[in-house]
């Protein structure tokens, strides 16, 4: 890497997404690159008694796009956290 693009700002690491809030769980869409696309994933999160606690979700399927991936990765989370509510941790 060039001096110039490191001064500038270039080749750094992304910047950390905000995640989605859901019902007060915060949702963090991951989905995982492989052979035939990426499969859906996201981590949970949530504060219960003052302590985080954290779920990973990943399912089976795949998506083509990582765009379209993450919108499912949340959008299978969101209806995770509405069947099972904090059950998810347990």
């Amino acid at each position: 890497m060039s001096l110039l693009s490191r001064l500038f700002g270039g080749g750094g690491k992304p910047a950390a997404k905000e995640p989605e809030v859901h019902k007060d769980f915060r949702i963090y869409p991951e989905p995982q690159s492989g052979a035939g696309g990426f499969r859906l994933a996201a981590r949970i999160e949530k504060e219960v008694g003052g302590e985080t606690k954290v779920h990973h979700m990943v399912r089976a399927d795949t998506i083509q796009s990582a765009e379209e991936a993450e919108a499912f990765s949340i959008r299978k989370a969101r209806q995770l956290i509405d069947e099972q509510g904090e059950g998810i941790f347990g």
